[in-house]
């Protein structure tokens, strides 16, 4: 059964536990969890056993997730020299979000979340495994790399609704804000390391020990989900999957709020986020650099995030409605700007307000979509968010791929920039927007 709208009913109270628990926030009250937030309060979160364990568990594997990016990204790239494969790669490791995610979000609903995590970290750690016995004993064929790296794009259409999901059932409410703003910390500081170490690697011992040290990583977060806690959810009815679907989308559709975030996310990441699919050909053709300049840029594009995700938690609640509009229009023109450059130093110096701006984006987007979802309903919602911001990458890794091939990297990330730039102008003059900023004046 559906849940009401989100409304702006309810009085407006310093603390948000007018709300029943399963229903979504008022509007009163979500500008009670989006006011600024400080470093304290940040750690604060920690007092929670749970996010605790999943915090370590998740920071160490995270950390071998973007070794195995950067490694398989330049290994497609040295053996085929070709943009257009990089970006079909790329397409393979994340199109099967687009299409399952909903499916994914169903049974995050449905199952005990905690336990469905533990099966995909399992399976991601068996894909890592095949991919570094082939990779190191020099049977790996590109074929092999893009159906192991569609393999895990399906793992991970089940793996990402549950595990943002739990989140809230780590926290509570009265953290969900704050353990947002850490998990993008937490992922983006895993970016900045992981590459480091990534590009160092491939140059000393190769590609496969990188795959190795990510198959290896999943020991950590799954000792950490095995050693979790979790209080059970009540029993819900559950209905048709396919018609628990439908629902989801209605809901997402009729809410304001939700809607329009997710509109200005998927147009950002398809004809924006993509470009960091054609890193390895700026890396090398461009800045005619090695492995060690694909790792810089990545760390680059980390330091830039991790930035972002801290400012997330520093934002006023002024500004939650023109944030990911002002983000997004900063997003499209620091692509421009970088994608005219040809030196490594000002090259990841532009990647920084770039990667930041793409963060703010996203979890402005993920922070109000959250809060805003009734309890049942919030699995489909994030899995509507996923399907956005990473199902929508892999589409534009195809596009900017085939438009690289015939123009060149440079001019297809600059026509993607254009893009989001232009959409982000569209969606500030939308009403809504025009309305949010009007009501702060």
């Amino acid at each position: 059964m559906r849940r009401p709208a989100l409304t702006s009913s309810a009085p407006s109270s310093s603390v948000p536990a007018v709300t029943p628990p399963g229903e979504p926030l008022s509007e009163a009250e979500l500008a009670d969890f989006e006011r600024p937030t400080s470093a304290l309060a940040l750690l604060n979160v920690f007092r929670h056993r749970n996010y605790r364990l999943f915090f370590s568990g998740q920071l160490v594997s995270l950390m071998g997730t973007w070794m195995q990016s950067v490694a398989q990204g330049w290994l497609v790239y040295s053996l085929t020299h070709s943009a257009l494969l990089l970006g079909f790669t790329s397409f393979c490791a994340q199109v099967t979000v687009f299409f399952i995610a909903p499916f994914g979000g169903v049974i995050a609903d449905r199952v005990d979340r905690r336990r469905m995590l533990i099966w995909t970290q399992s399976l991601s750690m068996l894909q890592a495994a095949l991919l570094a016995v082939l990779t190191l004993i020099h049977l790996v064929h590109v074929w092999e790399i893009v159906a192991l790296a569609f393999g895990l794009g399906f793992i991970n259409a089940f793996d990402i609704p549950s595990r943002q999901a739990m989140t809230l059932d780590m926290v509570g409410r009265e953290d969900l804000r704050h353990a947002i703003a850490l998990n993008s910390m937490m992922f983006n500081l895993a970016r900045v390391i992981g590459p480091s170490i990534a590009g160092a690697l491939i140059v000393v011992v190769g590609e496969g020990v990188c795959f190795a040290l990510n198959a290896a990583s999943f020991a950590a977060v799954l000792t950490s989900l095995l050693l979790m806690r979790i209080a059970q959810r009540p029993p819900r009815v559950n209905d048709h999957a396919l018609r628990e679907i439908a629902d989801g989308y209605r809901y997402s559709l009729d809410n304001a709020r939700i809607r329009s975030a997710l509109i200005l996310v998927a147009v950002s990441s398809c004809f924006g986020a993509a470009y960091l699919s054609l890193l390895p050909a700026f890396a090398r053709d461009l800045l005619h650099g090695e492995a060690t300049s694909y790792g810089t840029l990545m760390t680059a594009v980390g330091c830039g995030a991790l930035i972002g995700a801290y400012s997330l938690s520093r934002i006023h609640e002024r500004w939650l409605t023109l944030a990911p509009i002002l983000a997004s229009g900063c997003f499209g023109m620091g692509l421009i700007a970088f994608s005219h450059s040809h030196s490594l130093f000002v090259s990841a110096l532009l990647l920084l307000p770039t990667a930041c701006s793409l963060m703010i984006l996203g979890g402005t987007t993920n922070t109000q979509i959250q809060l805003a979802a009734a309890e049942d309903m919030r699995g489909r919602v994030i899995s509507h968010y996923t399907q956005c911001f990473l199902g929508m990458m892999p589409w534009g890794s195809l596009l900017l791929g085939a438009i690289a091939h015939r123009i060149g990297v440079a001019n297809a990330v600059t026509i993607g920039g254009a893009v989001v730039t232009v959409a982000a102008a569209a969606a500030w003059l939308s009403g809504p927007a025009r309305r949010g900023a009007a009501r702060f004046a």
